[in-house]
């Protein structure tokens, strides 16, 4: 009897051993992994709301950074200082219902983000980050993107398999178009003007005339498995999509329609990005890497590094003049963050 009380209470020991690890690696983020491709540059904190503080879309205008937090439905903008990133300024919206995309209108300091538990689309003033409106929506709005071509915001309402439509001026809906699938993130081809959409459920990619406001084609994105963000190289045209349920990143040739070549990633893969001049392709996933791919050709692509960040950091954005990488941080217990990555040239 003696032997199992003591062979319980080790066990009882290493449970709560183990425990008080995944806790201290939840809530430390500690530092990137060392690369020979990106340099660490630092955190920008923000502020903490609640236990517990999950980030989602980066949306970068100049050298202003918008964040949103899905967790409490706060709004963050941060006024980058690139060379000391932790001294960068952050003010903030707060805000009811996951908050989620954000599309900035260029012509004026006017912002739509999505909110999917209160199915609304609110607008706000960018600078002051004073909310002006809201706009009732289709169930479960999620990314959003504003496109100038057809002066119309697009919102992708996963749930509901439907895109709406906003006129940015009006700040009424416009109009609706069915998806036959649950609608992920889309990205615009600038060559074009065609708006590409990927279905989680399907794994498949759309192309949607938004003058016509209509899918013009369809096509698989095999070997693919649950879709999530997508990246448009419009110079080259392909198309690149981080799948989430099987790792992978795959290149998609937007003349032939076809996947010509797929890359293993990082796991839990949620958001990706190109930078057209370094033509390098960046992927952040859930597991906790940031995943650095080197475009060679249109056709040949080569993983460089996979850099460890923090459980949780999912989302990125690029800077296309500094070339500086930002990768939203999960929190647990502590402040929300944001890394900062520059490439090694």
């Amino acid at each position: 009897m003696k032997n199992t009380f003591k062979i319980m209470g080790a066990a009882v020991i290493v449970l709560i051993s183990f425990v008080g690890v995944v806790l201290a690696y939840l809530v430390y983020p500690g530092t990137p992994s060392r690369s020979k491709f990106m340099a660490f540059d630092g955190y920008i904190e923000l502020p903490r709301l609640g236990l517990l503080n999950v980030l989602d879309y980066l949306t970068l205008n100049g050298s202003t950074l918008f964040v949103t937090n899905e967790s409490s439905g706060a709004v963050f903008r941060v006024e980058l200082d690139l060379n000391r990133p932790s001294f960068s300024s952050v003010s903030e919206m707060l805000g009811i219902g996951a908050a989620h995309g954000i599309a900035l209108l260029p012509e004026a300091s006017i912002a739509f983000v999505t909110r999917s538990e209160e199915n609304t689309v609110d607008v706000f003033d960018s600078r002051s980050l004073q909310q002006l409106q809201s706009i009732p929506v289709a169930d479960d709005a999620d990314a959003i993107l504003y496109v100038p071509s057809v002066k119309l915001v697009y919102i992708a309402n996963g749930d509901a398999k439907l895109a709406t439509l906003i006129d940015p001026v009006k700040r009424v809906t416009v109009g609706a178009i069915p998806l036959p699938g649950k609608p992920e993130f889309p990205a615009l081809d600038q060559q074009t003007g065609l708006l590409y959409q990927n279905f989680k459920d399907l794994n498949s990619l759309a192309a949607i005339d938004l003058g016509k406001r209509s899918i013009v084609g369809q096509w698989s994105l095999a070997p693919c498995v649950g879709p999530s963000g997508i990246a448009i190289d419009s110079e080259r045209r392909r198309a690149f999509a981080v799948c989430s349920a099987n790792s992978m990143l795959v290149v998609f040739d937007l003349e032939t329609h076809r996947v010509i070549t797929s890359l293993k990633i990082g796991g839990g893969p949620d958001s990706v990005a190109f930078d057209s001049t370094l033509q390098r392709i960046y992927s952040a996933g859930k597991a906790g890497k940031l995943t650095v791919i080197q475009q060679e050709s249109p056709n040949a692509y080569r993983v460089l590094d996979e850099i460890h960040t923090h459980y949780g950091a999912h989302t990125l954005a690029v800077d296309p003049v500094s070339h500086k990488v930002f990768v939203a941080y999960a929190s647990l217990l502590t402040h929300p963050r944001i890394a900062v990555f520059s490439p090694k040239l």
